[in-house]
């Protein structure tokens, strides 16, 4: 039984789930914020409405109305709006032990940016999201929490800190996924601890002839609109391990804070387009802004993505990375490798219209090799998929070479 393909598999699955819980919770926050920004006052609202809204959609209308804090009558089935965030959650947190732990010499350490063992790598990771959550739930609670707009530039500086922090740690796609974990754990915390909680103290008081407090739905809504502004970013982040461009840059930290920016400026005009008492046009000079952040982290990416000659020269391997240098076969898979696959995967590719290395993977030395032994088995030994299309050169006992090479590093 081959374990790096169903390993290979299992990450697929967990990936698979990732996305689908993720579009369903991305759909549901921005569905009903649209949803509470187009409430309007009408005539014949039940006395405890704060507003309603009529939508088309299916070949049907609904007739939306919305209580502040709670109806007369809590009506006797109500839908609960959480597992969305939950399964993408724990399932993003799976695929960060499956990629990123269990991968800690290829995925998360980089001896160029910070030379750790991988057990510390592994600590700081999970508590750096533990504690993020702790910090900002905090300054929520506080005082200073009470002004939305110093709240939120103060999470913004806290964001850009992160950043620039976990691109002195991890290696360039570690960094900023974690920095989109870090920001999705919060927005999932946000509705286990405080969204979902104050929501059944409301139901229980209702249940208990209580009237619920207000304030438990104004805690409620401003975490869910900074979930809303944080959600455009996160995806961003989740998606860059696959663009160099923007991990494998010096200035990566500043693309990510950039980023942020630009979530907020193109959540701003479609909040601003779905409020009721605006003339559903959003302002166009967010479209602007959001034109001139993208301009501004394109030219941060073309600054150089490798120092001189660095990708030429050997780096020193892990033990889990040196096995596969040491084994038999190696100057022969070596040999395939540099004669397919190195005319793109180079610090300067020689292949027109490709100006990096794709998703950053260099294979010109053996280190390079070495290192990136379970993509390549998978990507050019087990399947077809590289090299790509007219590059496609590899005979059959090439690849039979590489399969070999590696399933003898891995059982000896």
């Amino acid at each position: 039984m081959d374990m790096t393909i169903l390993w290979a598999w299992a990450e697929f699955a967990v990936r698979w789930l990732h996305v689908i819980a993720a579009i369903a919770w991305i759909g549901s926050s921005f569905f009903f914020i649209a949803l509470d920004l187009g409430l309007r006052k009408a005539p014949g609202m039940p006395p405890l409405a704060h507003g309603e809204e009529w939508q088309v959609h299916g070949g049907g209308f609904y007739h939306i109305q919305k209580y502040l804090v709670a109806p007369e009558r809590l009506p006797d089935h109500l839908t609960w709006h959480m597992w969305e965030s939950y399964t993408t959650w724990l399932s993003g947190a799976l695929m960060l032990v499956l990629v990123y732990y269990l991968g800690a010499d290829l995925y998360l350490v980089d001896p160029a940016v910070l030379d750790i063992p991988t057990w510390l790598a592994i600590v700081i990771s999970a508590a750096s999201l533990t504690i993020g959550w702790l910090a900002y739930d905090r300054i929520c609670k506080s005082k200073f929490g009470d002004d939305n707009t110093k709240l939120m530039l103060l999470l913004y500086v806290i964001l850009v800190a992160m950043a620039w922090g976990y691109c002195q740690i991890f290696s360039g796609r570690a960094a900023l996924l974690h920095l989109g974990a870090f920001t999705a754990t919060i927005m999932s915390a946000n509705v286990f601890f405080i969204i979902i909680p104050n929501q059944r103290i409301v139901v229980a008081d209702l249940k208990a002839g209580r009237v619920p407090d207000a304030k438990y739905g104004k805690i409620a809504k401003q975490r869910s609109t900074h979930n809303n502004y944080l959600t455009l970013p996160v995806i961003f982040l989740m998606l860059s391990n696959h663009y160099p461009l923007a991990f494998a840059s010096e200035w990566n930290w500043l693309i990510a804070s950039l980023v942020f920016l630009m979530g907020v400026t193109i959540r701003h005009y479609f909040n601003t387009k779905h409020a009721s008492d605006h003339p559903k046009k959003g302002p166009l000079w967010t479209w602007g802004a959001t034109a001139l952040l993208f301009a501004a982290i394109v030219a941060l990416s073309m600054a150089p993505l490798y120092g001189e000659d660095e990708g030429w020269e050997e780096e020193a391997l892990s033990p889990a990375q040196l096995r596969y240098a040491e084994a038999e076969g190696f100057e022969d898979a070596f040999e395939v490798v540099v004669n397919n696959c190195s005319m793109c995967h180079a610090p300067e590719p020689a292949w027109e219209g490709i100006g990096v290395p794709p998703k950053g993977v260099k294979l010109v030395t053996q280190s390079d090799v070495a290192r990136h032994a379970r993509e390549i088995y998978l990507q050019a030994g087990v399947t077809h998929a590289m090299p790509p299309g007219v590059a496609n050169y590899m005979e059959a006992a090439d690849r039979a070479a590489l399969v070999r090479w590696y399933r003898g590093a891995r059982e000896g």
